[in-house]
């Protein structure tokens, strides 16, 4: 019994994990959007969070992974180069772009697209095996399509009002709606553009920090690692673009303490937080969670911004959960079946294609 409940809270932890990244996500924005209004340049909000970030985990870094840490070869850091110039650079860049040509709603909406493309990448790689005869590969595609109807319906389908639907912000939404003359509607579809694509960057982030998580297992320095990267390689591009000096100064309380929790927490210990939940339990399983962001901002919305909550929003919502507990079902179903077959799963290239990043497909239970 004691057993039984030990591999269930091995099995529960990276879900928590990943719910508490993605609200913590969320806040960051929330905040994020706001800074943006006040008018702070883009790349120097992804310099000052990367650069924060890099100083926070240095310290925690040597002294907690000292002694577990691996060489740092020429092959490693260039590999780190590499992500973080598409995880972190380029994705925050074009996601904080896209945000401040459409709207936080909308932005948090495409991100619903990360699982699907983070699956669909997957598949020609190797990392994710789909057997459509099992129970669990049937339930990973059936979550897939689930996930995307519900991203679709949260990005397409507004609905009715379901509280105060006389709200001045109801009304400002209404308005704006009408308002979108051909420039406008030109630089929504450039932003929707700027969105796809960080989106797609995002989903191959997953994809490529699994394979420098095996070689390089350890998650606070391979995260300050990260952000040292990116915050040279946004800084270089700031430059480059802005000549502005005065940019770089932040002004008032919000745009510090915004910067100073997106560095801290959502690059920081959140990415040490997904690196570790992608050498726990894959890619895709990591990936799925990031729907969750989309809910907890319209939960902000409503409660703290007193913005309105639509019908489309609620229903997208449902299907979205619906599809992540299928297909994370789907992925749980399989991994039972391999463990299962004990010392025949060594042999087998469908349950050893289950679990990527993990180095010994028989015992993967223990492992979560």
């Amino acid at each position: 019994m004691h057993l039984v409940k030990m591999n269930s809270s091995r099995e529960w932890k990276p879900v928590v994990v990943m719910v508490a990244v993605n609200f913590a996500l969320a806040m960051v924005n929330l905040l994020l959007k706001k800074v943006l209004n006040e008018g702070v340049n883009q790349l120097i909000i992804v310099t000052y969070r990367q650069s924060i970030s890099a100083i926070f985990l240095a310290p925690i870094a040597y002294f907690w992974e000292r002694k577990s840490r691996p060489e740092l070869t020429t092959r490693i850091l260039f590999q780190f180069f590499f992500t973080a110039l598409i995880g972190v650079t380029l994705t925050q860049y074009l996601f904080l772009l896209g945000l401040q040509y459409t709207s936080a709603t909308f932005s948090c909406a495409f991100m619903n697209m990360v699982p699907v493309n983070t699956f669909l990448l997957a598949l020609p790689f190797g990392l994710e095996k789909v057997n459509l005869k099992s129970n669990g590969g049937r339930a990973k595609v059936l979550g897939t399509l689930v996930c995307i109807s519900g991203a679709l319906l949260l990005t397409l389908y507004k609905g009715m009002p379901l509280s105060n639907p006389h709200s001045q912000a109801s009304i400002h939404i209404t308005n704006h709606s009408n308002m979108l003359i051909p420039a406008k509607k030109e630089r929504w579809a450039i932003g929707s553009i700027l969105l796809a694509v960080g989106c797609l960057l995002w989903s191959s982030w997953f994809l490529i920090q699994t394979r420098i998580g095996k070689r390089y297992p350890c998650q606070y320095s391979s995260t300050a690692i990260l952000n040292f990267f990116g915050a040279l390689q946004s800084g270089v591009l700031s430059l480059m673009i802005e000549r502005n000096r005065a940019m770089w100064v932040l002004k008032g309380k919000l745009e510090i303490l915004s910067v100073m929790y997106a560095g801290m927490v959502g690059s920081g210990l959140c990415y040490v937080a997904m690196s570790w939940c992608l050498k726990q339990r894959g890619p895709v399983f990591t990936s799925a969670f990031t729907p969750f962001i989309q809910i907890f901002v319209a939960i902000f919305d409503f409660s703290i911004l007193h913005e309105q909550i639509y019908l489309g929003s609620i229903l997208g919502s449902i299907l979205v959960i619906a599809g992540m507990y299928v297909l994370l079902w789907g992925k749980i179903n399989e991994e039972a079946e391999c463990a299962k077959q004990g010392q025949a799963a060594e042999e087998a290239p469908d349950c050893n294609q289950v679990l990527p990043v993990t180095n010994q497909p028989k015992v993967v239970l223990d492992q979560l």
